[in-house]
């Protein structure tokens, strides 16, 4: 009797120690410690289960455990508000909703005058509005903040190919793939009041643009996919600086597409062809932490798309976060391909005891090179 007890004990030892074991290998982090961590991979959704959405129970006896229908396709673009994450889904063409309070998915219902033919580009104002690129229908459709369709934006040849949408106060800017350029709109008539670009490599100057994003200050930031660069212009339009280059190395760019500033001067660019997103610093240009990766394994990813910062949400991944990591605020990575469509990762603070300091960070710092804060 003594003897299956000691045996039943130590298997339940071995089954504790691999427990912590498989939870310290899905801990990603970037960079890795002993490194100082700023980012934790904390999940993917790809479907309502993964909210902790659950079937009825008397389904579930009939039917068995099916996997869900309400899953993500393509998405291509995010945002979100309080509760909620919008996604553009190329496949479903339609904005997809996850209620991260109802823990299940849902759409707008865009119909008659505000049908959806191709979406791709949406952008959330602080009121609810959702503003969403419509390269087929060549305009701008808006939602209230109860998902009603509002307007629509693009008089006949006002567009040629919306990719991209954001909004800062009375401006509304529009990034067109064809025309070259990024429009600007007044939100109140919808008139041109506006360009920015015009198709050629100088500065100041776009090669098919694909996306668009407007930090607090009004600046606006530009996808130059076709340049291999990002680039940086003031409120006025006029060009700033630019971010990257055509290049196999960190810092360059191959098939950059979504893009995306924090509230600290951090910008974010997915890359489809590197499969990563890299991170680089408002002030200096500098490239400061890059992350993901292609394959399966946690935090990896497959043809990212669409890059979203989200300050309104941390709480509900918190039960993801290791216990020593802080979460400032979420980063949402669109997959277009692969299992795991949508990545949340966390950026924010190691809490927990100091961590050993690598001799390549001490040199580093002596340096004097910035590092991602």
């Amino acid at each position: 009797m003594k003897k299956n007890l000691l045996s039943l004990l130590a298997v339940i030892f071995l089954i504790g120690c691999a427990a912590t074991d498989k939870k310290a290998i899905e801990t990603i982090f970037y960079p890795m410690p002993p490194e100082q961590p700023k980012i934790q991979f904390l999940v993917s959704i790809s479907s309502e289960e993964d909210i902790g959405k659950k079937p009825g129970a008397f389904k579930e006896f009939l039917l068995g455990k099916a996997p869900s229908m309400k899953r993500i396709a393509r998405p291509h673009d995010i945002s979100a508000e309080e509760g909620k994450i919008y996604i553009s889904d190329r496949t479903y063409k339609k904005i997809l909703i996850i209620d991260l309070v109802k823990n299940e998915f849902d759409y707008i219902r865009a119909e008659k005058e505000g049908a959806l033919d191709e979406p791709s580009g949406i952008w959330v104002t602080e009121e609810g509005y959702k503003y969403v690129a419509d390269m087929d229908r060549k305009q701008i459709v808006v939602f209230d903040n109860n998902n009603k369709f509002l307007r629509a934006y693009g008089e006949s040849g006002q567009f040629g190919k919306p990719t991209d949408v954001a909004v800062y106060k009375s401006k509304i800017y529009v990034c067109d793939f064809d025309k070259n350029q990024i429009i600007v709109v007044d939100k109140d008539s919808g008139k041109t009041i506006g360009e920015i670009g015009g198709i050629g490599t100088k500065e100041g100057y776009l090669h098919k643009p694909t996306n668009v994003v407007v930090d607090k200050e009004g600046n606006i930031y530009v996808n130059d996919s076709f340049n291999f660069r990002m680039q940086k212009f003031s409120p006025e339009g006029k060009y700033v600086k630019r971010f990257g280059y055509q290049g196999d190395t960190l810092g360059g760019f191959a098939r950059p597409k979504g893009l995306d500033i924090d509230k600290e001067g951090h910008l974010y660019v997915a890359d489809t062809a590197f499969e990563n997103v890299q991170i680089f610093d408002d002030e200096t240009t500098d490239l400061l932490l890059f992350f993901g990766g292609y394959g399966p394994a946690p935090g990896s990813m497959y043809l990212p798309n669409a890059v979203y910062v989200d300050y309104k949400n941390a709480g509900y991944f918190k039960k993801y976060a290791d216990k020593d990591f802080s979460i400032r605020y979420l980063i949402y990575i669109g997959n277009m391909l692969g299992d795991n469509k949508l990545n949340v990762y966390g950026f924010g603070d190691w809490v927990g005891a100091p961590l050993p300091v690598m001799e390549k960070k001490k040199t580093e710092e002596k340096d004097g090179k910035k590092t991602v804060k």
